[in-house]
């Protein structure tokens, strides 16, 4: 995710990739593997390639709407320049709603691995989980943006970590213990891919830095394929790793900590330090990119009428506080009384209703390829369905 100062700076092609890896990555595998491998079992990596497919398609519809008016702007602007004023507000409250839900998923699991690597009285996790919002939003008032070379570092160091542990993991590879007692068929993979889909979020906030890329219209057609194939990599490979390491019973029942658990088996209490440093920069760094991106976006709907003007106003360092003091808010509260499963799932349902409107958005206006926008628009709005049946019971 962006997390780039007002001033404008000029982006390459690997620091807009590690922009929207570090969204995706930042906090999904963490917190979702457990989550896909109760829906999926053995079948949680096909999960997250069904799951990456329909990401992709998202991603080329939505680089080619960016593409084709050649500036900055998500579904919202979309919207809204289309004339499609109603659509568009509700699109804006809905994506919000999506954004306090990913960034109480990241707070949670910030406090839950260190909470779990310090030790320490039941309480520890959701004060972890506090201090890391409320610190992010101190950051976030200050106006302070995160520069591109940092996101580049935080990347880089969280992939080798995780790359590290897949390696441990696929030594050891023995396809029985990716079994689970009751094993879901087909659908439960559908399922799984669509209760995790919040793991893909994040790449669509570049088309927010749009302008300040170089050689803009050559790096957005080239982004998403590369980031979200690099997300979906590492995302299957662990999937396939770390039930090699503690069991899959453990990874389901220990899923708020499932990969600190597997760190410690693969190298023992270094091991728990590198993932849990992992973790702890990837949700971090996630949620200052998260309230940077999404209190801007708040302020544009204010500035448009379509929320209270206070969210429009900027203190002197040119931050809209009011949306972050009150996108904060609304995520520290989830992440103290929510649950892991339920805030996933309803950010997953959140972006997958996003989503699905922006490729058929791309379908309507003819960008993009439709062979691609197409399926996009229909895996999108099927695995809502799917996801939606299954809260309600029906599968």
């Amino acid at each position: 995710m962006s997390g780039q100062a007002d001033d404008k700076a000029s982006l390459g092609l690997p620091a807009v990739w590690a922009i929207a890896v570090g969204g995706m990555v930042g906090g999904g595998i963490f917190s979702t593997l457990g989550v896909v491998i109760s829906s999926a079992g053995r079948w949680a990596a096909l999960s997250f390639v069904l799951g990456g497919l329909v990401a992709y398609a998202t991603g080329h519809s939505l680089a080619a709407l960016t593409v084709s008016r050649d500036e900055p702007g998500g579904i919202y602007s979309f919207l809204r320049d289309l004339k499609f004023r109603r659509l568009a507000e509700w699109s804006a409250w809905i994506l919000l709603a999506g954004y306090v839900l990913t960034c109480a998923v990241y707070a949670y699991t910030f406090g839950a691995y260190v909470g779990h690597a310090v030790g320490g009285p039941g309480w520890l996790p959701k004060a972890m989980a506090a201090v890391a919002i409320l610190l992010m939003t101190a950051i976030n008032l200050r106006g302070a943006g995160q520069a591109a070379g940092l996101e580049i570092a935080i990347v880089v160091i969280k992939l080798a970590i995780l790359a590290g542990l897949a390696v441990f993991g696929l030594a050891q590879f023995d396809a029985a213990k990716l079994s689970i007692d009751a094993q879901p068929g087909l659908l439960g993979v559908v399922v799984g891919a669509a209760s995790v889909f919040m793991a893909y979020e994040g790449f669509e906030l570049v088309a927010y830095d749009y302008d300040e890329m170089e050689d803009r219209k050559h790096v957005m057609g080239r982004i998403m394929p590369l980031a979200i194939g690099s997300a979906a990599v590492i995302y299957v490979l662990v999937a396939l790793a770390v039930p090699m390491l503690t069991g899959t019973r453990a990874v389901i029942e220990d899923g708020e900590v499932a990969l600190s658990q597997a760190g410690q088996a693969a190298m023992g209490t270094p091991g728990l330090v590198l993932v849990t440093l992992a973790a702890a920069l990837s949700t971090a760094s996630a949620i200052n990119a998260t309230l940077f991106s999404s209190a801007r976006l708040a302020r544009e709907v204010a500035q448009d009428g379509a929320l209270p003007e206070r969210l429009g106003q900027r203190n002197s360092k040119g931050s809209p506080q009011w949306a972050v003091l009150a996108l904060a808010a609304l995520a520290l509260a989830l992440a103290l009384v929510g649950g892991l499963d339920g805030l996933v799932s309803g950010a997953s349902i959140v972006f997958l209703l996003v989503f699905g409107t922006l490729n058929a958005l791309a379908v309507k206006e003819g960008v993009g390829r439709r062979w691609i926008t197409l399926p996009g628009t229909a895996g999108a709005f099927g695995a809502l369905l799917v996801l939606a049946a299954h809260f309600a019971g029906i599968v």
